[in-house]
């Protein structure tokens, strides 16, 4: 794997996360994560539309003019979210109803337009896709990650509904951490949206100081022996 690809796809998913990093998309972040399957669905499908509108944009750069270029994006990028609503609609109907307008609104998403305009057209195919991948599962893991947090409180569960997703044999997917015999409102309702990204960024801030400080100690370490120079007795 080339640098390049190792840092888009680093960025992706950890340095530059979309949602955790930019802080973009957060509308479908916080209103579709009430539950983990409706988080990885709607993720899967954004994951899906940058692929193929960063591979779609990169190809079609040379023969767009700069002066009409985001007005071909969102024609290129409205283009495949009508295909990706149709195959779920197909063969995902509980979760196209469960997500309903978020789908078509992955069109108006600042991740995907600002994805085309940063590298899908000024990069290679195969970079962009990466880059679209890894933009989009950095966004999925997000969403996963809070969605289930909010369901392990709100509900008590993890996956429940995971068969409208992946299909019947996916009801085996669904796990009862906690029986609760009424459902705590707060995680399910936007303010637990709210304050469970407000937790993740904290959590992420945590981690990236933690990285800063060993990766310090550690170039400290390789220093110290090259640059010692003892003194003889």
């Amino acid at each position: 794997m080339s640098s390049e690809a190792k840092t888009l796809l680093i960025n992706g998913l950890w340095k530059n996360n979309s949602s955790l990093v930019q802080l973009l998309g957060l509308c479908p972040l916080l209103a579709v994560t009430s539950t983990a399957t409706n988080a990885l669905g709607l993720g899967l499908a954004t994951t899906m539309v940058l692929t193929c509108t960063n591979s779609a944009i990169s190809a079609s750069r040379r023969w767009v003019k700069p002066e009409i270029r985001i007005p071909i994006y969102v024609m290129i990028i409205a283009a495949v979210v009508s295909c990706v609503q149709m195959l779920i609609n197909a063969y995902a109907y509980g979760l196209y109803q469960s997500l309903g307008i978020f789908i078509p609104l992955i069109v108006t998403n600042c991740i995907v337009v600002g994805r085309a305009e940063a590298v899908a057209s000024k990069s290679s195919i195969p970079l962009s896709a990466l880059d679209g991948f890894a933009t989009g599962m950095g966004a999925t893991c997000a969403m996963t990650v809070l969605g289930t947090a909010r369901e392990i409180i709100g509900n008590g569960t993890i996956f429940n509904g995971a068969d409208q997703l992946l299909g019947p044999w996916a009801k085996v997917l669904r796990v009862e951490v906690v029986h609760f015999d009424s459902p705590m409102l707060l995680a399910m309702l936007p303010p637990g949206a709210f304050i469970g990204l407000g937790m993740m960024l904290a959590g992420k801030y945590m981690i990236d100081q933690k990285m800063k400080a060993r990766a310090a100690r550690l170039a400290a370490t390789q220093v110290a022996p090259e640059g010692h120079t003892g003194k003889a007795l």
